[in-house]
């Protein structure tokens, strides 16, 4: 018994040492994972060079307000020199047009019948009594957040708004007005982008100052008639926007920018 059990142990003693020397079972390989890495490997080098081609040295999330910033104030020069110039071409045909005028009849005629025309079309600067309002944004303040039941846009001045006094004071009996010192016609259009005033190509931020020449009784009183003055006005104190009405001596300016018309229509 003793040499069986032995011979036993040298038997396993014996498998464990060929089990050693023979070669390993090979591993279950991952053909998914093999595959997936070199092409998400290959799709962030696209990314990668994409990106950079498109940066072009630059960084693509750099703040470009001060470049929009720079390209309005750029344009605004740009527009500011092409009215300079506008006014010596225009101070120019007028010379030449009162040159003519002394020694050709026709000319002369047709330049005194345009000077009798230029005040009632508003190319004559004016000044009298009349209404000054103004028009304000509502103060931001941002630790107090917004009033109860109103949203950024119930806090600005609207088209709307501007074009509702616009309106009554033309009801009233205007004989001349402004928006911004800048002389408005029964043709000017306004129009706001954003928060922001557009008049003849010009833009103008808030307060908007609107003054007319008239009996101030009578245009104050077609400010209060007017239905979109009213609605403004009772806004007012629920969003703290700003409105000012006053009676004073006001200049308008006469009208310098072009008078030519793109369309028009004749009533019938």
């Amino acid at each position: 018994m003793e040499y069986t059990s032995g011979a036993a142990s040298w038997r396993k003693v014996l498998r464990r040492a060929v089990v050693a020397l023979l070669p390993g079972r090979p591993r279950q390989r991952r053909p998914g994972w093999s595959i997936g890495v070199p092409l998400i490997a290959a799709a962030a080098g696209l990314l990668f060079t994409t990106t950079a081609t498109t940066a072009g040295g630059t960084a693509l999330r750099e703040d470009r307000r001060p470049q929009l910033t720079q390209l309005i104030e750029d344009r605004r020069e740009q527009v500011a020199a092409s009215e300079r110039r506008a006014a010596r071409l225009r101070d120019e045909v007028e010379g030449d047009t009162a040159a003519l005028a002394g020694s050709d009849s026709p000319i002369r005629e047709q330049r005194d019948r345009a000077a009798a025309s230029r005040q009632a079309a508003g190319f004559t600067a004016l000044r009298g009594t009349g209404v000054v309002v103004e028009l304000d944004d509502a103060p931001r303040r941002p630790e107090q957040g917004l009033p109860e039941g109103a949203s950024n846009d119930d806090l600005v001045v609207h088209q709307q708004d501007v074009q509702a006094v616009v309106n009554a004071l033309w009801a009233g009996g205007a004989e001349a007005m402004s928006i911004m010192n800048v002389r408005v016609l029964a043709t000017s259009a306004v129009r706001c982008v954003g928060n922001t005033l557009l008049l003849h190509g010009r833009v103008y931020s808030p307060p908007f100052k609107i003054v007319a020449i008239g009996d101030p009784a009578a245009l104050q009183q077609a400010l209060a008639a007017s239905e979109g003055v009213r609605v403004f006005k009772g806004v007012v104190n629920d969003f703290h926007l700003g409105y000012r009405e006053r009676v004073s001596t006001v200049t308008v300016p006469a009208f310098e920018d072009s008078t030519a018309l793109r369309a028009a229509k004749v009533p019938r």
